[in-house]
């Protein structure tokens, strides 16, 4: 179960960071598109269609990711204060009832949509250039085969903690800002008073 959650865990970061490299070329993008439609007075005709693809891209390849380090939203205000082992068996049951299917759901309606797109060939309708967008349908389904990966990894993840009573964490590979500035703060105040 261990190396399971492991490699799902390594499975999705690796996606999500791969994938977190599209924030550059959005960023790249929009700026590319002010410049040109106040500047030059040119607007493009492709901006937007590619903001939207490469924004829907992200958010949908990072989900597993989001997932894998415990990022998602949620109601903890009960939660937090559960014991893990409880944590861990509620989260178990809301897998098991509604995620899994919710996923399943995601995966099989996305071959349809994404099969149909890719049978007409698909363009964009929001845009004069007729982007080509099929191939940006299959997005779904990938996403939807990552998140399943990782909720058994997470599933196996809860039976671990029932079984022992402590989460098995994912690697730390990011930190959040107001946690490194703290870092810091409370390493420079105890160097300060020895």
């Amino acid at each position: 179960m261990i190396a399971f959650i492991r490699f799902a865990d390594a499975l999705s970061a690796a996606f999500g960071k791969a994938f977190a490299w599209l924030i550059l070329l959005m960023t790249f993008g929009t700026s590319y598109e002010v410049f040109v439609r106040y500047v030059l007075g040119a607007p493009t005709a492709w901006a937007l269609d590619v903001s939207f693809i490469m924004y829907g891209t992200l958010f949908m390849m990072g989900g597993a990711y989001t997932l894998s380090r415990g990022g998602h939203v949620r109601g903890d205000f009960l939660y937090r204060m559960w014991k893990p082992r409880t944590q861990a068996t509620v989260d178990l049951v809301l897998y098991i009832f509604f995620f899994f299917p919710g996923v399943t759901a995601l995966i099989l309606a996305g071959w349809k949509y994404a099969a149909r797109s890719w049978q007409y060939g698909e363009v964009s309708v929001n845009s004069p250039a007729g982007i080509p967008i099929y191939q940006f349908k299959t997005v779904i389904v990938a996403a939807g085969i990552l998140l399943f990966i990782q909720g058994i990894a997470e599933m196996f993840r809860c039976i671990q903690c029932i079984r022992g009573g402590e989460w098995i964490r994912p690697e730390e590979d990011v930190q959040e800002t107001e946690d490194t500035i703290l870092n810091k703060a409370t390493a420079a105040e105890r160097d300060a008073h020895p």
